[in-house]
């Protein structure tokens, strides 16, 4: 009797369709089949009506000559170009603008937020005050402030504002200055750079654990870069020092040769860090506030002054509650960026729209801004989650 009692009791028999795991099969593939049918609905009626109204359809267009011409391109551009090229500047453009976001955004919100933690009482009602201030407004109105103040705070090119020896220029076209001329070899110190990055990485790991097994520190940091500025170095003084420069020079208008930052750039930039890392300070002051008070009173009875308590103790151990919300912000500020066509910066969105206006195959060109979006915040989240798995506490 006892081992019928703790034997698994029999299963009853049910008919199929009140078998709960059968039903659910059932649904699924019902509501699957809805979405498929509905899906192949919309898309074959519109392709129907754009061979009625003898529209193009497909990517063909994206090899044709775009005719358009982009003010600010990383790449090299001109009006022969295709529509591909020109598409691709804008992709470029756009991670431009996130990726320099995200990491001055995270610097300028982390020190915000530690800063509303300050004990000096006028520290942290300025941080309060321009965390109130900028969550409370709209992005679009701090970007079109933003572009005002530089295109109209600065004098035109022919009375622009020079320094270090005329070689500097600024004004309301942007802010001018030399940089060396294209070189062979500049493609060979950019791949040092990246080796030189990888070599910094592992270097700081080693001598992490070379600290926890022997407890003897390693000047990682300083080290590391100087790792990461020697290889490219040494490959230039390798090639021969190549040291030609292009000067920017006043001709007509405006300035030629030399490199410049542009306002729209500049205003777009400002506005995403300034507004993002008003999120960030919150975040960052939450994330240290989640922590236990004997943390802190643990490292200031360890002799640890306050800076070196945040450091070393209180910002370590708050990422693990900071990281999945900084996620959010990393990818609002890229999604943001597409406000840049309201100040006229040349982003995805912009080299989209007009390709629009030009080849009238819109829901082509939709797809790619949604797909160039999409790829952009999948990698965002992915490299997020690894990060968050990587601080996790493991239990042993």
């Amino acid at each position: 009797m006892a081992v019928e009692a703790l034997g698994s009791a029999p299963r009853v028999r049910v008919a199929p369709w009140n078998d709960p795991i059968i039903r659910g099969w059932v649904f699924q593939i019902v509501v699957v089949g809805l979405v498929a049918g509905l899906a192949w609905y919309l898309v074959s009626n519109t392709i129907d009506n754009l061979n009625r109204q003898k529209i193009a359809s497909g990517f063909d267009y994206l090899g044709r000559e775009a005719g358009f011409e982009i003010g600010d391109s990383m790449i090299e551009y001109s009006p022969a170009s295709t529509y591909a090229r020109a598409i691709w500047v804008g992709i470029l453009n756009t991670l431009r603008v996130a990726v320099l976001g995200i990491i001055l955004s995270t610097i300028l919100g982390t020190l915000i937020g530690i800063g509303r933690l300050s004990p000096n009482w006028l520290l942290g009602k300025i941080c309060a005050w321009y965390v109130e201030a900028f969550r409370n407004v709209p992005l679009l109105l701090w970007l079109f402030l933003f572009y005002k103040l530089i295109s109209e705070a600065f004098p035109g090119p022919r009375q622009a504002i020079s320094a270090l020896w005329q070689s500097v220029f600024l004004s309301n076209r942007g802010l001018y200055f030399p940089v060396p001329m294209a070189d062979p070899i500049h493609k060979w110190m950019g791949v040092a750079l990246l080796v030189g990055i990888a070599g910094a990485v592992m270097l700081h790991r080693w001598a992490k654990r070379r600290q926890e097994a022997t407890g003897q520190p390693f000047p990682s940091i300083s080290a590391g870069f100087g790792v990461v500025i020697g290889l490219p170095l040494l490959v230039w003084l390798a090639a021969g020092a190549p040291s030609a420069i292009s000067w920017p020079e006043l001709k007509g208008f405006n300035f030629e040769g030399g490199t410049v930052i542009q306002p729209e750039f500049t205003a777009l930039l400002v506005g995403l860090v300034l507004y993002t890392s008003a999120f960030v300070a919150e975040i960052v002051r939450s994330g240290i506030l989640a922590l236990h008070k004997g943390q802190s009173e643990a490292a200031a009875a360890l002799g640890l002054s306050r800076a070196q308590s945040m450091r070393l103790v209180m910002l370590p151990q708050a990422l693990r509650v900071i990281v999945p919300p900084m996620t959010s912000q990393y990818l609002n500020i890229t999604k943001n960026s597409s406000l840049a066509i309201a100040i006229g910066y040349p982003d995805l969105v912009a080299s989209i729209n007009v390709t629009i206006n030009q080849t009238g195959q819109a829901i082509e060109n939709i797809l790619l801004i949604m797909a160039a979006y999409l790829s952009v915040s999948l990698s965002i989240s992915a490299f997020m989650n690894w990060y968050n798995k990587r601080i996790a506490l493991t239990e042993r």
